[in-house]
């Protein structure tokens, strides 16, 4: 009886804690629409850059992903990405994307399957959001650390 009232007391305390996910909160309508429209992505900065390979939401390394064009649909919160680099494999993919009121950017990479059943996504930090350009910032583990990886876009 002991064991059965700790473990419901332990569960209680565990679904108490839990934290907000970023993908539960509430959108940032403005931020959604200085981000509407097509970029490209110029820049993808780490440090060790030189002697690191990073797969970029995993699909490729990620120098693949410089010069790739962008479009973000802030009405619908759909839009599209290619990787055109002459030095990698060719892709292209729809996405679904939102920015919650934490700064974050949620996307969805969809491929051929609608977007609800798509469980899988990549939650990333939005910096130096301007009218003609932003950085996403991912955070990867080298070597038991947090590093950025910062995505750099510019408008067309």
């Amino acid at each position: 009886m002991k064991k059965s009232l700790l473990l419901v007391l332990l569960t209680i305390t565990l679904i108490g804690c839990k934290s907000k996910s970023a993908t539960n909160t509430k959108l940032d309508m403005k931020s959604e629409r200085t981000i509407k429209g097509d970029f490209t992505l110029t820049a993808v900065t780490y440090p060790g850059s030189d002697y690191i390979k990073v797969t970029s939401f995993d699909i490729a390394d990620s120098k693949c992903f410089v010069g790739s064009k962008w479009k973000f649909v802030a009405n619908n919160n759909k839009g599209n990405f290619a990787l055109d680099n002459a030095k990698c494999t060719s892709f292209t993919s729809p996405i679904t994307w939102y920015m919650n009121k934490e700064g974050n950017f949620v996307m969805k990479i969809l491929n051929e399957t609608k977007a609800k059943k798509v469980t899988d996504g990549y939650i990333l930090k939005v910096s130096n959001l301007t009218e003609s350009s932003f950085q996403l910032v991912d955070k990867i583990n080298v070597g038991g650390k947090m590093v950025d990886v910062v995505y750099e876009f510019q408008r067309n």
